[in-house]
């Protein structure tokens, strides 16, 4: 049985229905998927890890054009026709589990481990994954941060949430310095609600991240980068000094130091910061001694 004849009347026959503690929507717009894949520009030299390959559809897609498909699904459900479906595709291999909790390193990808499909080593790979609201941030975050990380990612996510990863001051959040800091980011595409089963309550938006050759932030590790982003935006209604001061286990007075060392405003909020400001705020931080640069309260 092929995969692209599959439809919400044949989800039904296998006796496949969406759970809806794994967030899970299908997507049934055959057109819709094909914009998905074509956003990753995929060739056979490629090689791509889907995350929440659902009923197979969309992994279909990307099979047919990226050399080697590693495809991570949750539903235990989903797997046995899964692999049944791409059994006589040896380029696509069938991973159960929680992407949360698996080490990409694991299927050598980004390791040079050849396309079985492909003559040419792959050195990096792509991500194509539709998130379910409820692990969004944290599935970027752990994919961004990765070892080794993927070259592009095409994300399908709630169109909400795929405005505020490509936003800019004054409508800055964590998790858009969360995607900023390691690669550009930009709205591909919008999905209407109607293009899933069963039908969200929201439009869904595609997002194309391209990973920075390196980190927004110059001169910064990623670690003291977020320690005080986390720190600045744990109070967001607040202004800097305060939520910096609450965040950090600091005196108002220092903080107001700190910031203006850094050329910013004491008085102006998280949400207002570049990625660059952040970056001179974090940077001023890590060159103060070490005496006046006491731990967070926890």
């Amino acid at each position: 049985m092929s995969t692209s004849s599959l439809g919400v009347s044949q989800l039904s026959a296998l006796g496949i229905h969406p759970k809806k503690g794994l967030g899970q929507n299908f997507l049934v717009d055959p057109a819709h998927r094909a914009r998905i894949v074509a956003a990753a520009e995929l060739t056979r030299d490629d090689t791509v890890l889907e995350v929440g390959p659902g009923p197979g559809v969309l992994t279909e897609l990307i099979a047919e054009q990226a050399g080697r498909v590693i495809a991570v699904e949750l539903d235990d459900r989903l797997i046995p026709y899964l692999r049944e479906w791409f059994t006589d595709q040896p380029h696509v291999t069938i991973v159960h589990g929680d992407i949360l909790k698996l080490d990409t390193g694991d299927w050598g990808l980004g390791m040079g481990i050849p396309n079985p499909q492909s003559p040419i080593p792959s050195p990096s790979y792509k991500v194509i994954a539709n998130l379910p609201y409820y692990i969004t941030s944290a599935a970027i975050r752990h994919l961004l941060e990765s070892t080794p990380p993927p070259e592009l990612l095409v994300l399908t996510v709630q169109r909400e949430v795929a405005e505020r990863m490509v936003a800019s001051p004054p409508d800055m959040s964590l998790l858009a310095l969360g995607v900023q800091f390691y690669c550009a980011a930009r709205i591909v595409g919008k999905i209407p609600a109607g293009a899933f089963y069963p039908v969200p309550k929201v439009d869904s938006a595609v997002v194309r991240l391209d990973r920075l050759a390196e980190p927004a932030a110059s001169g910064v590790t990623a670690e003291a980068f977020f320690r005080v982003a986390r720190a600045g935006f744990s109070q967001p209604r607040k202004q800097l000094r305060n939520s910096l001061a609450s965040g950090m286990g600091m005196a108002p007075g220092d903080v107001e130091r700190w910031l203006m060392a850094a050329g910013i405003d004491p008085h102006r909020r998280a949400e207002t910061l570049t990625l660059a400001e952040w970056g001179a705020v974090t940077r001023i931080r890590a060159d103060e001694p070490a005496s006046s640069n006491p731990q967070p309260r926890h």
